[in-house]
């Protein structure tokens, strides 16, 4: 017989083909997730209009966008007529680069690479919401947005990337995996054993999910999200007014050793015409997760109600 010899970049490529296949598993024998990964990104939610149909940039496209992406993002930078000022540019994190598949938006469906249109009654709604905000953004606490008040970010379902606080802990335990999100601290505690959904009668802020593993791949099927009008919905503070009709299917997908892709198709059929799929590619990092106290708010929330209430009385002078 004779005997065939690989050169030492082949026996690697092959063996990391092979590790891609059969990923590690945990002593339970559920493909093993867990670690600290980032989903911090340069790469858009939705698609550049200018780009059209392009889906992927190649690798010099890339590049020079990415280079782009940090000038025009950078917080240091020079104000533009209208803009206001907020954090430093060293509290943001949004990466250095794209996603590894070098696509040109989060959003791979529609092909388009755009947020689907609102419904008529969903778009009424945000209309209305609009009029009203102009004439009484802060009569009440409950008319600022929730992030504003500390409660809820785009960060937790779906698993969207934001300015910063960009990172996640995985932990698994048998019948169980456990996401902790670094923005806002919030933990979802996810049961693998065919429990059913609460009632639609019962709604929390990040909802409840359910998980199963089909082959290598954790899908999470989350429902009951208790969001509303004042919810920012993700990267870029979406308008639509996500109901109890939102449902949001997650897949988990460790595909090497320090890369987990993720993807979150959300259904939502009074907001959106149809369902949208985002996929990221996050890395594993070091950590830690830090404690986000959210705790301006606090005193944000006193500044515009009083704001509000003084103009308010310089026009009736």
């Amino acid at each position: 017989m004779k005997k065939i010899f690989l050169s030492a970049s082949l026996t690697a490529l092959l063996v990391g083909a092979l590790s891609a296949q059969t990923p590690a598993r945990l002593p339970w024998g559920d493909p093993d997730l867990e670690g600290i990964w980032t989903n911090a990104t340069l790469t858009t939610l939705q698609r550049a209009p200018e780009l059209g149909t392009k889906a992927f940039f190649t690798p010099e496209e890339a590049a020079a966008w990415e280079k782009q992406r940090i000038q025009a993002t950078n917080a240091d930078r020079p104000l533009r007529a209208g803009e206001v000022g907020a954090y430093n540019d060293a509290f943001f994190e949004r990466g250095t680069r794209g996603v590894k598949s070098r696509r040109t938006s989060l959003i791979v469906d529609p092909p388009d690479g755009r947020i689907p249109a609102l419904t008529p009654d969903a778009q009424q709604k945000v209309d209305a919401r609009a009029k009203h905000e102009a004439v009484s953004p802060a009569d009440r606490p409950e008319d600022r947005w929730l992030t504003e008040r500390c409660i809820l970010f785009g960060a937790t379902v779906p698993m969207l990337p934001e300015p910063y606080n960009n990172n996640y802990r995985i932990v698994q335990s048998p019948g169980y995996v456990t996401i902790l999100v670094e923005m806002n601290h919030d933990a979802r505690v996810i049961p693998l054993d065919n429990r059913p959904h609460l009632s639609s009668r019962v709604q929390q802020w990040i909802g409840d999910s359910r998980g199963r593993f089909e082959g290598n791949t954790l899908v999470v099927e989350t429902r009951n999200l208790k969001f509303n009008e004042k919810s920012r919905f993700g990267v870029g503070y979406l308008n639509g007014l996500s109901d109890e009709n939102l449902r949001v299917v997650e897949r988990f997908t460790r595909t090497d050793a320090n890369t987990l892709t993720y993807q979150a198709t959300i259904e939502d059929p009074t907001v959106f015409v149809k369902p949208w799929t985002v996929e990221i590619s996050m890395d594993r990092t070091e950590g830690p997760l830090y404690e986000v106290a959210c705790h301006e708010g606090n005193y944000g929330m006193f500044n515009i109600l009083s704001g509000h209430r003084a103009e308010e009385k310089s026009r009736a002078r």
